[in-house]
């Protein structure tokens, strides 16, 4: 599974052309991603034949939501749900780092029939271990998307080989700060299995830039090499 993050219906164009398996789709990819406008949900879906999963992200200060942003959260949810779009891509955390439940719970009960990733909010927590353990509770949550941790992803390696050979229905997405120069590394490391990407395959790898179709290209013909050859 190759996930690359989109940020309008021509990135989705862009992505699926290059052989992608799905495609995030955010705004304000500058703060780590926000719910996109349901206009920009609408092309986007309507152009795109491989699963697109949303962003449901009503803020960047935290991963902590007041009950009033949780609703608004849980009306996003039913839209992109309306709208067709695969799956959703959620988290949330109490004020001492860990995964807040109640709040999990009553997003989930609005999640029926889509694929769950709960985002990087994951890589706040202090007990990954016990994270993993409460995520797996929950069968509609089907992926995590995580770099091991803060910092440097090829830092935390060791935290995503042991998420990725212990988790059990849950699959590990390995993201935040994959590129060209470290992936051979991780793939051969962590023997993982599902990459997401973000600014690697964009010019100047910036958040602001469009996607560079060449680097696209190179990069999922890589990650499909290296994941045959280390099998």
């Amino acid at each position: 599974m190759i996930e690359i993050i989109a940020t309008s219906p021509n990135d989705a164009k862009i992505i699926e052309k290059c052989g992608a398996d799905r495609i995030e789709l955010i705004s304000a990819f500058s703060v780590g991603g926000l719910t996109p406008s349901r206009r920009i949900i609408e092309s986007t879906l309507k152009i795109t034949n491989i699963p697109v999963n949303i962003m449901i992200r009503p803020h960047a200060k935290s991963f902590v939501y007041t009950e009033k942003e949780i609703k608004a959260m849980k009306i996003d949810i039913l839209t992109v749900k309306k709208l067709g779009a695969n799956g959703v891509v959620i988290g949330v955390l109490n004020n001492q780092n860990e995964i807040c439940e109640s709040q999990l719970n009553e997003l989930l009960t609005v999640c029926k029939d889509l694929e769950v990733t709960f985002h990087r909010a994951f890589d706040n927590l202090e007990n990954k271990d016990k994270g993993i353990k409460v995520l797996s509770k929950y069968p509609q949550i089907t992926t995590v998307l995580t770099s091991g941790g803060r910092g440097n992803i090829t830092d935390n390696i060791s935290t995503l080989k042991k998420l990725i050979q212990e988790s059990k229905h849950i699959k590990i997405m390995v993201g935040g700060g994959l590129n060209f120069d470290n992936i051979n590394r991780i793939i051969k490391e962590t023997r993982g299995r599902e990459f997401h990407f973000g600014t690697a395959v964009r010019y100047q790898k910036s958040p602001f830039a469009n996607i560079n179709e060449e680097k696209l290209k190179r990069l999922i013909n890589m990650v499909n090499n290296l994941i045959f050859n280390n099998q």
